[in-house]
């Protein structure tokens, strides 16, 4: 009879990340910082509360990943650990052992809760080199004027058609004088369910509703994520609750 693995203690204090995924770093998978995060908490010397069973892990739960190739400024994540310690000094440790690209923005003590829930929308930038400002502007009020528009995308499960238009909140078009070329500018907010709506797919969806070409490398950057303010269609902190809690 194969002997049962040693039960782990449960975390004594569990506390929750704000990172950035910036520059060349946005090409990650989430697989690949996965492994990245859990080096730098061996070398940072974090004291991990680990899992029970077989093949103990540590206690890190992502949550809202981005997609591989957008940047972010609001990816989130929880860990467990074993005994208690200063977040911030948790930030530096983390801040140290991580490469430059996948930066650690602020550390809170979590006040309890399901972060997933939290995330309700994310707010977007897209930026799309070398497409005219009115194109874009033409093309977004059409798809604001759709009731649905339906996209494809290629799935493990294989091809798969759904509506992109109900999951967007806002979207608005302007142009950028400061970046020194033409380009449009789109601001996003895309609220989160089943299907995930992604911004290519709603990038898809101006292709398919008014023909916009964005080009084969838009910029995609994720500015916030959190809970969402249904009467204003804001996105909020989702790390607001655990600073108040303090």
């Amino acid at each position: 009879m194969r002997e049962q693995p040693e039960q782990q203690a449960p975390p004594v204090q569990r506390m929750r990340l704000r990172y950035a995924k910036r520059g060349r770093l946005r090409f990650t998978s989430h697989r690949d910082f996965s492994r990245a995060f859990e080096r730098a908490v061996f070398r940072a010397r974090i004291p991990m509360a680990y899992s029970s069973g077989f093949n103990p892990h540590p206690r890190i739960s992502y949550a809202g990943a981005a997609p591989t190739g957008s940047a972010s400024e609001a990816e989130y994540l929880e860990i467990g650990l074993a005994r208690e310690v200063d977040p911030q000094d948790v930030a530096t440790a983390l801040g140290d052992a991580l490469p430059t690209g996948l930066d650690v923005l602020e550390v809170v003590v979590s006040s309890g809760g399901s972060l997933a829930e939290q995330l309700e929308a994310s707010q977007w930038r897209l930026t799309l080199s070398g497409v005219p400002p009115q194109e874009a502007e033409a093309a977004v009020r059409r798809f604001g004027a759709a009731s649905q528009v339906t996209v494809e995308r290629m799935t493990k499960k294989g091809l798969r058609r759904f509506d992109c238009r109900a999951a967007v909140v806002s979207l608005m078009s302007h142009d950028s004088a400061d970046i020194g070329q033409e380009c449009a500018i789109l601001d996003l907010v895309l609220r989160h369910g089943t299907p995930s709506v992604r911004p290519d797919d709603v990038l898809a969806g101006l292709r398919e509703i008014a023909g916009l070409d964005a080009g084969t490398a838009p910029l995609q950057e994720r500015l916030a994520q959190g809970p969402l303010d249904e009467q204003t269609g804001t996105v909020g902190d989702p790390l607001a609750r655990d600073r108040d809690a303090v």
